[in-house]
This record gives structure tokens, sequence and C-alpha cells, in this order.
């Protein structure tokens, strides 16, 4: 029983160390911080919901397999804890890359703006307090592959 009360609180520590704040317009990583980066203006001209999916983390699945074995290995005595311990080992990994998919998703918002230069860009960040809509005049600060948009 100690195993299994172990093992869970283990996924649930894992489970919750889950970071959507890097979607975020207002969050900058420490690679971003203290470096020069491009400031431009820009409209609104579209907004739509979108959700930005992670990408598959294994530890969702390990987690899973982890906490499927203990539970499995509970089961039974013999050859048939063996089988148990396996088949909780595949399904728990399963069912832990279910969750995993799920934790991992972030609503988020895809901008279409129009910079004052001329181009159209598309921005995918993090939906924030910040609401944004169509006309609005906004700060872009970075370029390339990496841009936060905020409100002016």
């Amino acid at each position: 029983m100690k195993k299994m009360t172990l093992v869970g609180l283990a996924v649930l520590t894992l489970a919750g160390c889950t970071n959507s704040s890097v979607y975020s317009g207002d969050v900058y990583t420490g690679n971003q911080a203290k470096t020069v980066r491009e400031v431009t203006y820009g409209t609104v001209l579209n907004v739509r919901p979108v959700v930005i999916q992670d990408d598959e983390s294994e530890l969702g699945v390990i987690a899973g397999a982890v906490l499927g074995g203990v539970l499995g290995n509970s089961v039974g005595g013999g050859r048939g804890r063996n089988i148990t311990t396996a088949v909780g080992a595949i399904a728990g990994g399963m069912a832990g890359s279910k969750a995993g998919q799920q934790m991992g998703k972030t609503q988020a918002v895809e901008l279409e703006i129009k910079t004052d230069d001329g181009r159209t860009i598309a921005v995918v960040q993090k939906q924030d307090i910040s609401v944004f809509h169509p006309a609005q005049r906004v700060r872009l600060v970075g370029s390339g592959r990496s841009m936060n948009v905020s409100p002016l």
C-alpha cells in the first residue's frame, strides 16, 4: 500500500510541473532576457482562438506505466502476478499518454497583424488577461521565430 501511495504522489507532483506560461506574451525566457530585441508596431486584423498542444512528453507515459505496473503487481501471485504487472504497465502507459496530451493543452489566440511597415504576420500566444480585438494597436517585441505581442 505504501508503494501505491508514493507512486501516486509522484505522478501528481510531476503532473503539476506543466508550465504553460512560456506561451504568454508577458513572459520572456532566460535566453531572451538582457538581449536586444526589435520593437515594431501594428494593427490587429483578426483574432482566432486556438489551442497550443505541447510536444508529447514521455513523462505521462513513464509515470502511467510505473503506476500501472505497481498496481498490476499487487494483484495475483506467481506467473499471474507477472502477467498483471505487464498488463498494468502497458495500460498505465497508454492512460498516462492520454493524460499527458490533455495536460499539455493551452488555450491561446492566433493574432493576424498588419505591421506598420506593411507586412501581414500571424503570432500565436497564450490568451492572457489582455484581450485582443480587430483594429487594436499592438506592440511587437522580437523578430524571426520569437515574438511577443502586447496591447498599446
